[in-house]
């Protein structure tokens, strides 16, 4: 029996004077920026970033009442309500002529706590300890990992500490019973698998386990780019350093293979807080008469990658106009770096419909000598008390070489199980029977999202289905199945014993397998660190196999589920996760961005069956000209 340390980090709301912290959270330099008022999308920011944290009122003298945000109102000078006496009264006089209080920022939204109940901004302060539950936008998740990420050594080095803080160490009571914690970490025998051969345009290499550089290769298959525009949403950025970015853009892009037939894209000017959808769809129609074709892609330029921009970018992209979009940070314009550019070329080469790269076909015997579809599967579900439904995200492999898929996404209520499961199946079948000519005749399933109390209910459900679905194809249509739980949320983690086996950040090498003595003794399930870690300490990914109709061996399931880590379309190298579950945390957290903001509260869910269907239904579904591309990447 083992104990399972490790160290752990959330986050918090900031503490302090709400008016400062709202600010922030707008990325104002000052509070006299909003003396205009606060524009409609800040204002839905605010609400969904405010309401129900706790806050203490300062107005009151020794009393320091608490309250939870149930919404924000109206500017104080600008809300009235009935007083005392019937009297309608702003709520910016009330204060001046209850408490003597004059206020300095009656331009700001008033906090409702209760009906009727405003309260002004600045006799506000959010109290500490309020842990923060939702999804971290790229700036905040970067500073977080910058903040709690530690090498290997350090890590462990907590790890110890922690056991003396938990008191494990000659613990009376566990001596009781019998039990004694060790003094030392458990030492587990692991081995390390060689890269796989990575072919490209003209070539195959077998890289660095690592990864490798793109200098002097060419895509397996490039795309065409003819019809394309570019919306400057950071009016910051000078017209000159946009020109200068798209000329190295376009040399890198002819580097790698890809065609640019029109290396002078229009480009269009606009306000971040203007209509997002007019800019979108004027910068469309400019690229397909420029062309005179249909528009294949839009750059846009963001001030912030993280604001909501971001995201009503790809809600219009994705759902209204049916064109892929790639949106770009302005930091990195003026600098132009080569790096950047090929990073942003593996991302559009593939939503045009290239190749980046393909493992060798010698590497992945088992994908490539029979037809056979790779599916990833995660049931993504919204923080704790949103109202928002859960997004089942399904994405399946359509090439002989599982390098190319698409998804299909479904809205459903918070449950592990995929609701419709049988349709989401046949509809991939079919897109691999359209794209290969073939039939599968084996199926191999890696499901993400699946607690280890759930193993036995998810597999019997979802197997069952996914029988059915072929039999509705096709009654003698029988595929052979495995079943692969992937599970990245746990708290083991590996240091090598030998100095001399790890990798320059201390971790251990990439290709790490572990399955004997922490796993189970019985069943079928390993730890695999394929990748090698950025910052910190690496996490391996435990894989869990729940049906195998393949009759996989141990080695040959690792050896595939390694490999195919290396053909994930937008990295030069090995990522931590099987690529088709990765495909599937894109797709789902994209899913998330298809909605209007203002058509979902964060009030609790009812579990009320007509408020689910009602917001489903305001879903917006991806356009039918990107459905079948991968442009979620």
């Amino acid at each position: 029996m083992f104990v399972n340390i490790d160290v752990s980090a959330t986050v918090m709301y900031e503490s302090g004077r709400l008016p400062e912290i709202a600010a922030k959270i707008l990325n104002k330099r000052s509070l006299n920026e909003l003396r205009m008022g606060v524009p409609d999308r800040d204002m839905i920011m605010l609400n969904r970033l405010l309401k129900g944290r706790t806050i203490l009122v300062t107005h009151r003298g020794e009393r320091r009442l608490t309250f939870k945000i149930t919404n924000l109102g109206g500017p104080a000078n600008q809300v009235a309500f009935a007083d005392a006496n019937g009297n309608n009264i702003l709520v910016s006089d009330y204060f001046l002529q209850t408490y003597n209080l004059r206020l300095n920022y009656p331009f700001l939204p008033c906090v409702v706590v209760r009906k009727d109940i405003f309260l002004p901004m600045e006799v506000c302060e959010i109290t500490s300890g309020q842990r923060f539950t939702r999804r971290l936008n790229p700036r905040q998740t970067t500073e977080f990992i910058t903040a709690t990420a530690k090498p290997p050594q350090v890590r462990f080095n907590m790890i110890n500490q922690g056991l003396d803080l938990l008191r494990h160490r000659n613990n009376p009571y566990l001596e009781e019973f019998g039990l004694k914690i060790s003094q030392e970490m458990e030492i587990v025998n692991a081995r390390i698998m060689e890269p796989p051969r990575v072919a490209f345009g003209q070539a195959a290499i077998r890289p660095q386990p690592s990864g490798w550089n793109l200098q002097g290769k060419q895509f397996k298959q490039p795309a065409t780019l003819a019809s394309w525009s570019l919306v400057n949403f950071a009016g910051a950025v000078p017209i000159q350093a946009i020109q200068r970015f798209i000329r190295e853009l376009v040399t890198i892009f002819a580097g790698l293979g890809m065609a640019v037939i029109n290396r002078n894209p229009p480009t269009l000017n606009a306000d971040p807080q203007g209509n997002i959808e007019r800019t979108l769809k004027e910068a469309w129609l400019n690229a397909g008469r420029q062309a005179r074709a249909e528009p294949q892609l839009i750059f846009c330029i963001l001030p912030n990658l993280g604001s909501q921009l971001y995201g009503e970018i790809k809600r219009i992209t994705d759902t209204v106009i049916g064109v892929p979009s790639q949106c770009l940070q302005s930091k990195h314009i003026a600098q132009a770096k080569k790096q950047y550019c090929a990073n942003v070329a593996l991302k559009v080469n593939v939503k045009l419909g290239g190749t980046n790269h393909v493992l060798h076909h010698e590497e992945i015997p088992f994908v490539s000598n029979r037809p056979t579809i790779v599916f990833g599967i995660d049931v993504s579900h919204p923080f704790p008390g949103s109202n928002a439904p859960s997004v089942a995200a399904v994405t399946a492999s359509v090439d002989s070489m599982a390098a190319r898929f698409v998804a299909t996404i479904r809205l459903q209520a918070r449950t592990e199980i995929v609701s419709d499961l049988g349709n989401v199946i046949i509809e991939l079948l079919r897109k691999f029977y359209q794209k290969t000519g073939l039939k599968p005749q084996r199926m191999i399933f890696y499901r993400d999202g699946v607690a280890d109390s759930q193993f036995q209910h998810v597999m019997t459900a979802e197997v069952n289905v996914i029988r059915q679905a072929c039999a509705h194809l096709d009654p003698d249509f029988r595929p052979t199945i495995t079943f692969v739980v992937v599970q990245k949320r746990h708290r083991v983690r590996f240091l090598p014993a030998n100095r001399n086996d790890a990798d320059r950040s201390g971790n251990c090498l990439p290709g790490l397998v572990v399955d004997t003595h922490i796993v189970h003794p019985f069943e079928f399930d390993f730890y695999l660190q394929a990748h090698a870690a950025i910052k910190g300490t690496a996490r391996a990914t435990h894989y869990y196999v729940l049906f195998d109709e393949n009759q996989f061996n141990a080695n040959t399931l690792q050896d595939l589920t390694f490999k195919l880590c290396y053909s994930y379309a937008r990295s030069t190298g090995p990522v931590s996760l099987v690529p088709a579950v990765y495909y599937a945390d894109l797709v789902a957290a994209r899913a998330r961005l298809h909605r209007p903001s203002e058509d979902w509260s964060d009030t609790t869910m009812t579990g009320d069956t007509a408020a689910m269907e009602a917001q489903v239904a305001a879903y917006a579904t991806v356009d039918a000209k990107i459905k079948d591309s991968m442009y979620f990447m």
